[in-house]
């Protein structure tokens, strides 16, 4: 397996910044519902495209404010994990794929939130980044928003072990590469120590 990073071997980071973050999220509230809640299950959870697909109203947890998802590159059907998410997420995905009525069946609940191909997923997630104006890079991916949710959970001082719990990791040293962000998501990190 290649080793994970989040700078190429150029330099150049992987990770969204906390701006552009911003202004994705600002462009995928102008968009129709479906698109919407996609991208925020993505920023906020910091899942993989193909897990976010794979949700279904089973895993929704309105009065925790979590999402559960299958672990699926553990290439095993039975693990799963769950990720804290703001309750402003959660009303709107609620309201958007009406989740509490859905939850009232089993076969509801068990459908998936939203049914494209993870190769349409990922086109439209990328047209909105572009939209956004995110800047051209290979940060510009659902991968760079994976990382970026990784790297703004160091900033915030999130310890290693709740981040890797999270991401899904197996191991810590995967999500420790989150810590080796420069600029002005190290300034942060670095400011803590004086604060």
């Amino acid at each position: 397996m290649a080793e994970m990073r989040i700078f190429d071997g150029e330099g150049n980071r992987l990770y969204c910044t906390r701006e552009e973050i911003a202004l994705f999220l600002k462009k995928a509230r102008e968009k129709d519902s479906d698109l919407r809640t996609f991208a925020e299950t993505l920023v906020y959870t910091g899942c993989r495209i193909s897990e976010g697909l794979s949700l279904t109203p089973k895993g929704v947890q309105r009065e925790s404010c979590q999402i559960t998802f299958n672990s699926l590159k553990k290439r095993r059907g039975d693990l799963y994990r769950t990720v804290p998410v703001p309750e402003t997420f959660i009303d709107t995905l609620t309201v958007a794929h009406k989740i509490v009525e859905r939850q009232k069946t089993k076969a509801k609940a068990e459908l998936h939130i939203w049914t494209w191909s993870r190769q349409y997923a990922f086109k439209l997630i990328k047209e909105l980044m572009v939209d956004a104006g995110i800047p051209e890079g290979k940060h510009r991916s659902p991968k760079g928003l994976r990382h970026a949710f990784g790297v703004n959970a160091v900033v915030k001082g999130v310890q290693l072990n709740m981040i890797m719990k999270w991401m899904g990791h197996a191991d810590i040293s995967t999500t420790a590469i989150y810590a080796d962000a420069i600029g002005k998501e190290e300034a942060e990190i670095a400011k803590k120590m004086w604060d």
